[in-house]
C-alpha cells in the first residue's frame, strides 16, 4: 500500500494530467479535424466521400475523385443535385499555386423568353415545371475538369454511383428530411411519382431505395462521355420530356451548351486572401460582406456575442441589396464587380450600420463611376477542388426525364421577367446563381470550402472566414459554429441557432432584429465541408458539417510505400 505522501503525489500528478488534457476535452465543438499527409475527401454523404477516398487511392486526382463522389451523390442525394443540374468549381494547383474558376451553369432555351411565358399568361418566373429548367451543365462541367486535370479513366469514375443506383441504399436520416416535403409535388408528374415514390410513398429512414433508370444513363455517360448527354440517348429522352410538357429545349440548346472557364474575384480580408468565382453566381456578395465587417474589429466577446452577430447580419443584408439590385450573366451586360469589392464602397456601405439598431429596409448602394450539394477534396500532393452541384430547388423543377431517373433543376426560376434588370430572362442567357464554392489562403495554409444552401451561401461563407482569420478556430470547429441565416420574410428576419446564447439572443432582439430560434444544428444553416492544406508540413486536414449526413474520409495510406516528403 501507498504511504500519504506517495498518495498525495500520485493526486497532484492526476490533477495535473487532467487539467493538461481540458483544453482538448472542453471544448464547444463536436468533431475533431480529419489530419493525414494522403488525400481527403469531404462530402454530405458518407459513401460518396468513402468513393472518392478509394479513387484517390487508386492514384486518382482531386477532380477524378470529386466527380466519381459527385456521381454517387447524385445517386443517393436526388433532390439536391444530380446530372440535370449546375456546377461550379475552384482548383488550386499546389506545384504552380495557380487558381481555376470553372462555371457550369446551363443557360435557358433559345426560344424560352420573357415574351414567351408572358403569351402564356405568366407574369411570375416560373418555380417549377418544364419553364423553370434551363440547359443543365454539370456533365460537360465533369469533361471539362477532367480533361483537363484528370489521371484516371473517365469510365472508372462512375462505377460506385452505378453501383449505389442498381443495388441500392438505405436512405440517410436528413436526406429522408428533405425528400419527405416534396411527395405532392412530385405525385403531379407521373415520371417523378414512378421514379422517387415507391409505392407512392417518400422511402423511409434507412429502407433501401434502388434507381436502376439512372444507372443506365450513368453507364451512358461512362461509356460515351458528355455527347451521350447533349447529344445522345439521354438528350433525346431530355427533348421528348420537354415537348410533351409544352417545354421549349431544342437540340440545338443542348449540343451548342459549353461550360466556361473563369477567372476568380478576391479581397483581401485580415491577413487572408478569400477568392469566389465571378457572377453570374453572387460569391461577390459573400466578398462584400467581409469587406464591410472588415471595417469593424473583431468583437472580443466571440462570434456569439451581440456585438459581432450584429455587425455580420448589418453587413450581410447591405450586400445582399447590391447583389440582387447588379448581379447577372455578364455576356449579357457588364456587372460592376470592382466597384462593388472595392475598400472605398465597403467603408461608404459600413457607415450605414448603426452599432445599437436592426435596419429593416437596407436599399443598394450608389456605384462610383466606370438543397444544393457541396463537397471539397484535396489530394496526396495539396491540390484541392472547393466544388458546388445543385438542382436548386428540393427536386429541381420536379419534372423527371422519362427513363433516365434524374431531375431537370429548375434554375432558371431565378430569372426576372423585368426586363430592366441585368438578370432578365432571355435565351441562352444564364440565371443568377445561388452556388458559389469558395478558397482562401494566408501563407502556407490553404483552404477550399462551401456551405451550401440557397441565398444563406455568401453569408455562411462570410461567418466561416471570420471564425477561421478573427477567431483562430481550426476549420471543424469554424464549421460547427452557431450561424444565422435569411429568412423568406426578408427585412429585419434572422433564422438563428439556439447554441447562440439567450443573453445574445435577447439584446438582439431590444435592438430591432426579428428571430427565429432552431435547434442547435439547423440545416437551414446550410450543409459545409472544407479541407486544408499546409503546404510547409505537407499535411492535409478535412471537416465536414454535422448538420449533413457526410464525412471528411482520408484515403487509405496503406496503398503507399512512403508518404509526401515535406
Amino acid at each position: 500500500m501507498m504511504n500519504t505522501h506517495a498518495q498525495q503525489l500520485c493526486t497532484l500528478i492526476a490533477l495535473a494530467t487532467t487539467a493538461a488534457c481540458l483544453p482538448a476535452q472542453d471544448r464547444s465543438y463536436g468533431r475533431s479535424v480529419v489530419s493525414t499527409q494522403y488525400g481527403i475527401v469531404a462530402t454530405s454523404y458518407v459513401q460518396a466521400s468513402q468513393a472518392g477516398a478509394r479513387v484517390l487511392e487508386q492514384g486518382g486526382s482531386a477532380i477524378d475523385a470529386a466527380i466519381a463522389a459527385n456521381a454517387v451523390l447524385g445517386v443517393a442525394e436526388p433532390m439536391t443535385n444530380g446530372i440535370g443540374g449546375d456546377l461550379f468549381a475552384i482548383y488550386w494547383d499546389a506545384k504552380t499555386g495557380k487558381l481555376y474558376g470553372l462555371n457550369a451553369s446551363g443557360w435557358a432555351p433559345k426560344s424560352l423568353t420573357i415574351d414567351h411565358l408572358k403569351a402564356k399568361g405568366i407574369t411570375e418566373m416560373p418555380q417549377s415545371g418544364i419553364d423553370s429548367a434551363t440547359v443543365p451543365g454539370v456533365v460537360d462541367g465533369w469533361q471539362k475538369l477532367h480533361d483537363r486535370f484528370g489521371k484516371l479513366p473517365w469510365r472508372d469514375l462512375f462505377q460506385p454511383a452505378i453501383f449505389f443506383a442498381e443495388h441500392g441504399y438505405p436512405v440517410p436520416e436528413i436526406v429522408h428530411d428533405y425528400w419527405k416535403p416534396t411527395q405532392a409535388a412530385l405525385m403531379q408528374n407521373p415520371e417523378s411519382r414512378r421514379v422517387f415514390l415507391p409505392g407512392d410513398k417518400v422511402p423511409e429512414t434507412g429502407q433501401v431505395f434502388r434507381n436502376p433508370d439512372i444507372a443506365q444513363a450513368l453507364t451512358r455517360i461512362a461509356n460515351e462521355g458528355e455527347s451521350a448527354f447533349y447529344k445522345g440517348a439521354i438528350a433525346q429522352a431530355i427533348l421528348k420530356t420537354s415537348s410533351e410538357l409544352g417545354g421549349t429545349m431544342t437540340a440545338d440548346d443542348l449540343a451548342q451548351y459549353s461550360a466556361e472557364w473563369v477567372e476568380p474575384i478576391s479581397t483581401r480580408y485580415r491577413d487572408w486572401t478569400v477568392y469566389e468565382l465571378p457572377p453570374n453566381g453572387d460569391g461577390m456578395a459573400a466578398l462584400e460582406m467581409l469587406n464591410i465587417m472588415e471595417q469593424f474589429q473583431p468583437a472580443p466577446g466571440g462570434p456569439h456575442s451581440t456585438a459581432e452577430l450584429h455587425t455580420r447580419i448589418e453587413a450581410m443584408k447591405l450586400a445582399y441589396a447590391d447583389v440582387k439590385a447588379y448581379d447577372g450573366d455578364p455576356r449579357f451586360g457588364e456587372i460592376p464587380v470592382k466597384q462593388i469589392l472595392s475598400k472605398q464602397f465597403a467603408a461608404t456601405r459600413a457607415s450605414l450600420i448603426d452599432p445599437a439598431k436592426a435596419n429593416c429596409s437596407v436599399t443598394p448602394g450608389a456605384l462610383p463611376a466606370s438543397d444544393t450539394t457541396y463537397f471539397s477534396v484535396v489530394d496526396r500532393e495539396g491540390n484541392i477542388l472547393s466544388i458546388i452541384q445543385s438542382n436548386y430547388s428540393s427536386f429541381g423543377s420536379k419534372v423527371t426525364v422519362q427513363g433516365m431517373g434524374f431531375v431537370l433543376h429548375n434554375r432558371g426560376g431565378l430569372f426576372t421577367l423585368d426586363s430592366k434588370s441585368p438578370n432578365a430572362l432571355a435565351g441562352h442567357k444564364r440565371p443568377f446563381h445561388t452556388i458559389i464554392p469558395a478558397f482562401m489562403q494566408n501563407g502556407d495554409q490553404h483552404i477550399g470550402f462551401g456551405i451550401m444552401g440557397g441565398m444563406n451561401q455568401p453569408l455562411a461563407h462570410a461567418q466561416f472566414v471570420s471564425n477561421v482569420v478573427d477567431y483562430k478556430m481550426n476549420i471543424q470547429a469554424a464549421m460547427e459554429e452557431a450561424r444565422f441565416t435569411v429568412d423568406t420574410k426578408l427585412g429585419c428576419n434572422i433564422v438563428i441557432e439556439s447554441r447562440v446564447t439567450p443573453e445574445s439572443i435577447d439584446q438582439l432582439t431590444k435592438m430591432g432584429h426579428v428571430l427565429e430560434v432552431r435547434k442547435e444544428y439547423s440545416t437551414t444553416m446550410g450543409r459545409g465541408q472544407a479541407v486544408l492544406h499546409d503546404s510547409t508540413t505537407k499535411v492535409n486536414y478535412g471537416a465536414s458539417d454535422p448538420r449533413a449526413d457526410g464525412a471528411a474520409v482520408p484515403e487509405s495510406s496503406k496503398t503507399f510505400v512512403d508518404p509526401p516528403t515535406p
